[in-house]
């Protein structure tokens, strides 16, 4: 479904973000970006959509290369690509279902967007969408009077809305607390699964890739040194991605994690 053929970025500066990154995403597959800062993971995800622009290679969603698309043709690829950004994007003095809303902007226009006059169809959408999260009834509250992981919410709705077939999320706990981290990750993966969607999630906290996720790409400088399933993080491995820590603490904590969420469910 998605497939990076010797993705290259190279800056002005003349550093070298991604080094020839190779990668299949097959349909309905969940994915967890792992890595230190500066490892690239943020720069692929952008440069999937072109928020970045490659300097070489291709990028093939359902065999259509992105990376050659003009920009009329880029617009329509990206109602493909849902983005969930990790400081929410919304715009505050926009209600909850505006915001939610704003996702159909590529398939009504601008004027009718703004006019807020959506058709029935993406209005009902919305408030489905809502009612699945949980923000049914906050519909009509502006994005500013929201918690976190309440406005974390509202962008999973604008990006569903699209009825994307590849999520392209961005940290999306990093701004959160760990329960309100959790929540999260496990609303994505389950509406994920709900949609037969793939996605890429971009996430600094091993231990939430490692429960809610089945399949790991680990980052370092530029080139991916680990994919696989989350059971092959051992603490070499996680050494050779993030370098040298106790990584058999995290490991025993994610295990203890695993068996408590099981007792209580």
């Amino acid at each position: 479904m998605l497939s990076l053929q010797k993705l290259t970025k190279t800056y002005k500066t003349g550093d070298q973000a991604l080094k020839g990154i190779d990668l299949e995403v097959p349909k309905g597959q969940v994915l967890a970006l792992i890595g230190p800062s500066g490892a690239g993971k943020s720069t692929m995800i952008r440069c999937i959509n072109r928020l970045v622009e490659p300097t070489e290679g291709a990028v093939l969603l359902d065999g259509t290369d992105l990376t050659s698309l003009g920009s009329g043709a880029l617009r329509r690829a990206r109602r493909e690509m849902g983005m969930i950004f990790q400081e929410y994007a919304l715009v505050e003095r926009l209600t909850v279902m505006e915001n939610v809303l704003s996702g159909r902007l590529g398939y009504v226009g601008f004027w009718r967007s703004f006019l807020r006059r959506y058709p029935q169809s993406d209005v009902d959408e919305a408030f489905r969408l809502l009612d699945r999260v949980g923000l049914l009834h906050m519909a009509d509250k502006r994005a500013d009077e929201l918690s976190g992981g309440q406005r974390q919410r509202v962008g999973i709705c604008r990006a569903l809305i699209q009825n994307p077939k590849l999520l392209l999320v961005d940290e999306p706990t990093a701004s959160l607390d760990p329960k309100t981290s959790r929540q999260i990750m496990r609303l994505i993966t389950e509406l994920c699964q709900e949609r037969g969607l793939a996605a890429i999630i971009n996430i600094h906290d091993v231990a939430l890739a490692q429960m809610f996720v089945p399949r790991v790409v680990g980052l370092r400088f530029g080139e991916i040194v680990f994919d696989g399933e989350p059971t092959g993080l051992t603490p070499d491995k996680l050494t050779e991605i993030y370098g040298e820590e106790d990584w058999e603490a995290t490991i025993e904590t994610v295990e203890g994690e695993d068996e408590t969420t099981e007792a209580a469910e």
